[in-house]
Protein backbone atom coordinates (compact mmCIF):
# COMPACT_ATOMS: atom_id res chain seq x y z
CA UNK A 1 0.00 0.00 0.00
CA UNK A 2 1.23 3.50 -0.86
CA UNK A 3 0.93 5.84 2.08
CA UNK A 4 1.77 9.36 3.14
CA UNK A 5 2.79 10.49 6.59
CA UNK A 6 1.52 13.66 8.19
CA UNK A 7 3.30 15.27 11.12
CA UNK A 8 2.67 18.58 12.82
CA UNK A 9 4.07 20.64 15.66
CA UNK A 10 2.84 24.04 16.78
CA UNK A 11 6.14 25.90 17.02
CA UNK A 12 9.63 25.65 15.58
CA UNK A 13 10.92 24.91 19.11
CA UNK A 14 9.21 21.53 18.88
CA UNK A 15 10.50 18.54 16.94
CA UNK A 16 8.59 16.33 14.49
CA UNK A 17 11.23 13.59 14.41
CA UNK A 18 9.62 11.66 17.27
CA UNK A 19 6.35 11.46 15.35
CA UNK A 20 7.95 10.68 12.00
CA UNK A 21 10.36 8.02 13.26
CA UNK A 22 7.52 6.10 14.91
CA UNK A 23 5.33 6.45 11.82
CA UNK A 24 8.14 5.25 9.53
CA UNK A 25 8.85 2.25 11.76
CA UNK A 26 5.15 1.34 11.89
CA UNK A 27 4.79 1.65 8.11
CA UNK A 28 7.79 -0.63 7.70
CA UNK A 29 6.27 -3.33 9.93
CA UNK A 30 3.10 -3.18 7.82
CA UNK A 31 5.01 -3.45 4.54
CA UNK A 32 3.72 -0.09 3.35
CA UNK A 33 5.57 2.19 0.94
CA UNK A 34 5.87 5.81 2.06
CA UNK A 35 5.51 7.98 -1.03
CA UNK A 36 5.53 11.37 0.72
CA UNK A 37 5.88 12.99 4.12
CA UNK A 38 3.98 16.18 4.91
CA UNK A 39 5.13 18.22 7.90
CA UNK A 40 3.68 21.49 9.18
CA UNK A 41 5.01 23.79 11.87
CA UNK A 42 1.74 25.53 12.59
CA UNK A 43 -1.24 25.51 14.90
CA UNK A 44 -3.70 22.71 14.24
CA UNK A 45 -6.62 25.05 14.98
CA UNK A 46 -6.76 26.10 11.34
CA UNK A 47 -6.92 24.00 8.21
CA UNK A 48 -4.99 26.70 6.37
CA UNK A 49 -1.62 24.94 6.62
CA UNK A 50 0.69 24.65 3.63
CA UNK A 51 1.58 20.95 3.88
CA UNK A 52 -1.93 20.02 5.07
CA UNK A 53 -3.39 21.57 1.92
CA UNK A 54 -0.71 19.90 -0.23
CA UNK A 55 -1.69 16.57 1.33
CA UNK A 56 -5.31 17.04 0.24
CA UNK A 57 -4.29 18.12 -3.26
CA UNK A 58 -2.21 14.94 -3.62
CA UNK A 59 -5.04 12.84 -2.14
CA UNK A 60 -7.39 14.23 -4.79
CA UNK A 61 -4.92 12.95 -7.42
CA UNK A 62 -4.79 9.55 -5.63
CA UNK A 63 -1.02 9.73 -5.16
CA UNK A 64 -1.36 7.48 -2.11
CA UNK A 65 -3.89 5.07 -0.60
CA UNK A 66 -3.65 5.95 3.09
CA UNK A 67 -2.70 8.91 5.28
CA UNK A 68 -0.97 7.90 8.51
CA UNK A 69 -0.69 10.44 11.31
CA UNK A 70 0.60 10.11 14.87
CA UNK A 71 -2.66 11.18 16.57
CA UNK A 72 -5.84 12.99 15.63
CA UNK A 73 -4.77 16.18 17.41
CA UNK A 74 -1.59 16.23 15.29
CA UNK A 75 -3.80 15.97 12.18
CA UNK A 76 -6.30 18.66 13.20
CA UNK A 77 -7.42 20.56 16.28
CA UNK A 78 -10.19 22.49 14.55
CA UNK A 79 -12.98 20.80 16.46
CA UNK A 80 -14.89 17.63 15.80
CA UNK A 81 -17.03 18.93 12.93
CA UNK A 82 -14.16 20.35 10.87
CA UNK A 83 -11.91 17.37 11.61
CA UNK A 84 -14.65 14.99 10.52
CA UNK A 85 -15.04 16.96 7.29
CA UNK A 86 -11.31 16.54 6.60
CA UNK A 87 -11.50 12.79 7.21
CA UNK A 88 -14.61 12.50 5.02
CA UNK A 89 -12.84 14.44 2.27
CA UNK A 90 -10.00 11.91 2.32
CA UNK A 91 -12.52 9.06 2.23
CA UNK A 92 -14.31 10.76 -0.66
CA UNK A 93 -11.04 10.79 -2.59
CA UNK A 94 -10.72 7.06 -1.99
CA UNK A 95 -7.88 7.59 0.50
CA UNK A 96 -7.95 5.94 3.90
CA UNK A 97 -6.68 7.37 7.17
CA UNK A 98 -5.14 5.88 10.26
CA UNK A 99 -3.96 7.20 13.60
CA UNK A 100 -0.82 5.54 14.93
CA UNK A 101 -1.58 6.16 18.61
CA UNK A 102 -5.37 5.74 18.44
CA UNK A 103 -5.82 2.29 16.97
CA UNK A 104 -9.61 2.58 16.81
CA UNK A 105 -9.24 5.51 14.36
CA UNK A 106 -8.64 3.44 11.25
CA UNK A 107 -10.78 3.88 8.14
CA UNK A 108 -9.49 0.58 6.79
CA UNK A 109 -10.17 -1.50 9.90
CA UNK A 110 -13.21 -3.52 10.82
CA UNK A 111 -14.65 -0.69 12.96
CA UNK A 112 -14.46 1.83 10.11
CA UNK A 113 -18.21 2.50 9.84
CA UNK A 114 -18.64 2.62 13.62
CA UNK A 115 -15.83 5.15 14.04
CA UNK A 116 -17.15 7.42 11.30
CA UNK A 117 -20.70 7.17 12.69
CA UNK A 118 -19.55 8.06 16.20
CA UNK A 119 -17.52 11.02 14.91
CA UNK A 120 -20.54 12.20 12.88
CA UNK A 121 -22.80 12.09 15.97
CA UNK A 122 -20.21 13.99 18.02
CA UNK A 123 -19.88 16.59 15.24
CA UNK A 124 -23.65 17.01 15.11
CA UNK A 125 -23.77 17.53 18.89
CA UNK A 126 -20.98 20.11 18.60
CA UNK A 127 -23.00 22.04 15.99
CA UNK A 128 -26.10 21.91 18.23
CA UNK A 129 -24.12 23.16 21.26
CA UNK A 130 -22.59 25.98 19.20
CA UNK A 131 -26.04 27.02 17.99
CA UNK A 132 -27.39 26.92 21.56
CA UNK A 133 -24.51 29.04 22.83
CA UNK A 134 -25.04 31.58 20.04
CA UNK A 135 -28.78 31.84 20.76
CA UNK A 136 -28.12 32.16 24.51
CA UNK A 137 -25.61 34.95 23.86
CA UNK A 138 -28.05 36.82 21.63
CA UNK A 139 -30.84 36.46 24.24
CA UNK A 140 -28.53 37.77 26.98
CA UNK A 141 -27.54 40.74 24.80
CA UNK A 142 -31.22 41.56 24.08
CA UNK A 143 -32.03 41.31 27.80
CA UNK A 144 -29.25 43.84 28.45
CA UNK A 145 -30.79 46.17 25.88
CA UNK A 146 -28.31 45.60 23.09
CA UNK A 147 -29.61 45.13 19.58
CA UNK A 148 -27.62 43.00 17.16
CA UNK A 149 -27.08 43.48 13.48
CA UNK A 150 -25.95 46.42 11.46
CA UNK A 151 -27.14 49.85 12.56
CA UNK A 152 -30.05 51.15 10.56
CA UNK A 153 -29.17 53.84 8.06
CA UNK A 154 -31.66 56.68 7.98
CA UNK A 155 -32.02 58.31 4.60
CA UNK A 156 -34.26 60.77 2.90
CA UNK A 157 -36.21 58.95 0.19
CA UNK A 158 -36.90 62.26 -1.57
CA UNK A 159 -33.13 62.74 -1.88
CA UNK A 160 -32.84 59.24 -3.39
CA UNK A 161 -35.44 60.15 -6.03
CA UNK A 162 -33.76 63.50 -6.77
CA UNK A 163 -30.38 61.82 -7.27
CA UNK A 164 -31.92 59.12 -9.45
CA UNK A 165 -33.75 61.73 -11.54
CA UNK A 166 -30.44 63.52 -12.07
CA UNK A 167 -29.10 60.36 -13.73
CA UNK A 168 -26.99 58.98 -10.90
CA UNK A 169 -26.41 55.23 -10.75
CA UNK A 170 -27.74 53.13 -7.87
CA UNK A 171 -24.17 52.59 -6.64
CA UNK A 172 -23.40 56.33 -6.69
CA UNK A 173 -26.63 57.12 -4.84
CA UNK A 174 -25.89 54.49 -2.24
CA UNK A 175 -22.40 55.84 -1.67
CA UNK A 176 -23.64 59.40 -1.28
CA UNK A 177 -26.39 58.34 1.13
CA UNK A 178 -24.23 56.69 3.74
CA UNK A 179 -23.04 53.51 2.07
CA UNK A 180 -26.34 51.91 1.11
CA UNK A 181 -26.11 48.91 -1.16
CA UNK A 182 -27.47 49.10 -4.71
CA UNK A 183 -30.23 46.63 -3.81
CA UNK A 184 -31.27 48.74 -0.80
CA UNK A 185 -31.42 51.88 -2.93
CA UNK A 186 -33.49 50.04 -5.56
CA UNK A 187 -35.85 48.66 -2.88
CA UNK A 188 -36.35 52.07 -1.25
CA UNK A 189 -37.03 53.72 -4.60
CA UNK A 190 -39.59 51.03 -5.44
CA UNK A 191 -41.27 51.06 -2.01
CA UNK A 192 -41.63 54.86 -1.82
CA UNK A 193 -42.58 56.32 -5.20
CA UNK A 194 -41.55 59.88 -6.01
CA UNK A 195 -43.98 62.58 -4.88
Amino acid sequence: MRICLYGRVSTDRQETQNQLSQLRAFASTQGWTIVREYVDIASGKSGDRQQFNALFAAAARREFDLCLFWSLDRFSREGVFETLKHLQTLTGYGVGFRSYSEQYLDSCGMFRDAVISILAVIAKQERVRLSERTLAGLARARAQGRVGGRPKVVCDVRKLHRLRASGRSLAAIGKECGGLSKSTVARLLAECPAM
